[in-house]
């Protein structure tokens, strides 16, 4: 038995306020009553028989076609009513898949006017989602882009006369934001489109990863239909301008401005008309002092902080600007102390623009570091740090600021500064801080880690207290942070640094007899190639003995990452040959000693690093094996070779560091698992 909707259309609650609430609060176009009709017996059998058809799966797929097509032309006219029952929903769902595009517009044509009561029910929804998807499949073909093009607009101006319902309505907010989607020409079902929070836009904050510019057009599929995308965002604007704060507040609806947003993304014209709108100004970018106390109020509020947030990643120069002036200037500290507001600080620093930015920002928050800290307020900091080594500025107060933070006086050894960022939570919440010790807990601070991988960017004179605290650490804390996964970035953060060789082997001394047991672990195994690869020849074959012991192990295992750092550490060749293993090492050693005699030691971290990966791709192209027979045979080795092969790297371009085919394209496990855990 379908569900009983045969009275007048009416859904309930559609989230925090709820649809009512919101569109009594408008002057909105009034909607007319929709009565939903009985489905007669004949139809309910019809399509009763073609889903135990589709069900049985004896029917080829030109035959399947045929009876979608037959289907839908008997769906005419009673569209509403057979989306919106809860049985013949899913049959109408598999008719659209099957379908073909003449009957799959001529649908939505025929449904148009009642496209957003379709979208806001519950089982409506999936069918309205259907349709747009199976829309997005024939995008790509030119033939159909006009037919699909007029589709899409008759479903517009469907949805124009008061978008408000679709906007506020659970169900209906997913539809809409499907809809811009298709109309921006990216993925439907893209998580970064559709409100949700990825790890990788904590990494672009935090200078993780490289941030993508020009808003999304990486993402891009189809040229999409970029006129009827600001037609609805038109149309949304248009109904938001008299009551803005109870859309703005309302959090389904304001996953819908978001997703339209970030679509405009690159479009400067176009955001410097839609963000003041948005914002309740009444002259174009013209901020007044009562709009920004609203505002700043707003920030605070779980939907709009969100919203904000992507109104700063996407604000053109001059308006950020404005922004950053007139909203949250003296007003930092207050939305950095709030629970919601403070993710929009983060926002508003990972996005700054210029020096004088940072500058204003420091001067606000710079002496309450520890006071954020300890409120809980890490990622305030994590992107302040982030932003000072981007723009290069305000680096040594930043990291002389933290450590003062995590320091009981000024007189305090700096042995404990690392310890206590990567259990932040855990210090802050002793009550004697002198006599924290280290905790007896699995997982390590997430944003403490992460704070730690920034300064560790930082030049070496800028954080030597960080480095005396790291190589003051006994053995049985370097291992317990080498086995964590963020702590374990930290450790590669500071191998990666352009900290001094002798500090990095200090360390890793203190590791030996423990890379085997690192090894076992997927994140361990990235640490201990790190290891490995800023090691001189004796902690090299330290780290080979240790791997050579658990080897048998690590291939049984048959993981990816253990198998892999065997391969590249050519463990086999050192069990079996352990001279030649030797030999082999000396030679790549050699190729290291005539790279730096070409190119020089002295250089900031980015160099540094970039110089690394090039020496590391003239290595890897070198054939090891003969070298080795060279050394044997010779004495001595190839070392003009060498020479005219360093060369002719700096002469050409810049080549593909090489990678070994198990590992091209493969992702590092862990590194999600802990940018996920902010907001």
């Amino acid at each position: 038995m379908g569900r009983d909707n045969s009275n007048f259309y009416n859904q309930g609650s559609i989230g925090k306020g709820g649809r009512n609430k919101v569109k009594n609060s408008l002057n909105a176009d009034p909607q007319p009553t929709v009565v939903r009709n009985q489905i007669d017996p004949e139809t309910k059998t019809y399509f009763s028989e073609i889903a135990n058809l589709f069900e049985s799966s004896e029917i080829e797929l030109e035959e399947r076609s045929v009876i979608c097509s037959n289907a839908i032309e008997e769906a005419k006219g009673k569209e509403f009513e057979l989306a919106t029952d809860y049985i013949i929903s899913h049959t109408m769902q598999g008719l659209l898949e099957g379908s073909d595009v003449d009957h799959l517009c001529g649908f939505l044509r025929s449904c148009a006017g009642l496209f957003p009561m379709i979208a806001t029910d519950r089982c409506g929804s999936h069918v309205a989602e259907t349709a747009l998807k199976s829309v997005a499949t024939f995008v790509q073909e030119n033939d159909y882009y006009s037919l699909l093009e007029d589709t899409l607009n008759s479903v517009c101006q469907g949805i124009a006369a008061n978008p408000i319902d679709m906007m506020c309505n659970q169900h209906g907010s997913h539809v809409l934001r499907t809809l811009l989607c298709l109309c921006g020409g990216v993925r439907l079902d893209s998580p970064e489109f559709h409100g949700v929070k990825s790890s990788s836009a904590l990494a672009n904050r935090l200078n993780l990863q490289a941030s993508r510019v020009g808003g999304s057009d990486s993402v891009h599929i189809h040229q999409g239909f970029p006129g009827l995308l600001k037609d609805i965002v038109s149309a949304m604007l248009k109904h938001t301008r008299e009551d803005s704060r109870s859309i703005l507040v309302d959090q389904c609806s304001s996953l819908v401005l978001q997703t339209a947003l970030k679509l405009l993304a690159g479009d400067n014209e176009e955001l410097l008309h839609v963000i003041p709108v948005l914002l309740g100004c009444k002259n174009q970018n013209l901020i007044d002092k009562t709009i920004a106390r609203d505002i700043v109020k707003l920030m605070k509020e779980p939907a709009f902080s969100r919203l904000m947030e992507v109104i700063l990643e996407v604000a053109p120069e001059s308006l950020y600007e404005e922004l950053f002036m007139k909203l949250f200037r003296n007003s930092l500290f207050e939305l950095s102390s709030d629970k919601c507001g403070n993710f929009v600080v983060q926002a508003l620093i990972s996005y700054t623009r210029d020096e004088e930015q940072v500058k204003l920002i420091w001067k606000e928050l710079g002496p309450k570091c520890k006071d954020l800290l300890e409120m809980g307020c890490s990622g305030v900091i994590a992107s302040f740090v982030a932003a000072s080594q981007r723009l290069q500025t305000h680096g040594l107060e930043c990291c002389q600021a933290l450590a003062d933070a995590v320091r009981v006086g000024s007189d305090e050894s700096p042995r404990f500064i690392i310890p206590r960022i990567l259990f932040l939570e855990n210090y802050f919440r002793c009550e004697d801080k002198s006599s924290w010790e280290w905790p007896n807990v699995s997982k390590m601070h997430v944003m403490g880690s992460l704070i730690l991988q920034a300064v560790f960017k930082f030049p070496s004179d800028f954080i030597e207290p960080y480095i005396k605290s790291l190589t003051c650490m006994e053995t049985e804390q370097i291992l317990k942070v080498a086995k964590d996964a963020g702590g374990a970035r930290v450790l590669e953060a500071f191998l990666d640094s352009d900290i001094s060789a002798k500090h990095k082997r200090r360390v890793i001394s203190k590791l030996k007899g423990h890379f085997g047991e690192l090894a076992k672990n997927p994140s361990g195994c990235f640490t201990v190639e790190k290891c490995f690869t800023v090691s001189n020849l004796s902690l090299r074959e330290a780290i080979a003995s240790d791997l050579a012991t658990v080897q048998q192990a690590l291939e049984h295992s048959k993981a990816k990452q253990s198998l892999y750092l065997l391969r590249k550490l050519d463990i086999d060749g050192y069990a079996k040959r352990p001279d030649l293993w030797r030999s082999k090492q000396e030679s790549r050693q050699a190729t290291y000693d005539e790279f730096y005699a070409a190119f020089g030691k002295t250089e900031d971290a980015t160099t540094h690093s970039r110089k690394r990966k090039k020496r590391e791709e003239i290595v890897d192209h070198l054939p090891s094996e003969e070298h080795a027979k060279d050394v044997d045979s010779k004495g001595g080795k190839r070392v003009k070779k060498h020479k005219e092969k360093v060369e002719s790297a700096s002469d050409g371009p810049p080549k593909t560091p090489f990678l070994s085919e198990e590992m091209q394209g493969k992702k590092r496990k862990g590194k999600t698992g802990q940018l996920k855990a902010w907001k």
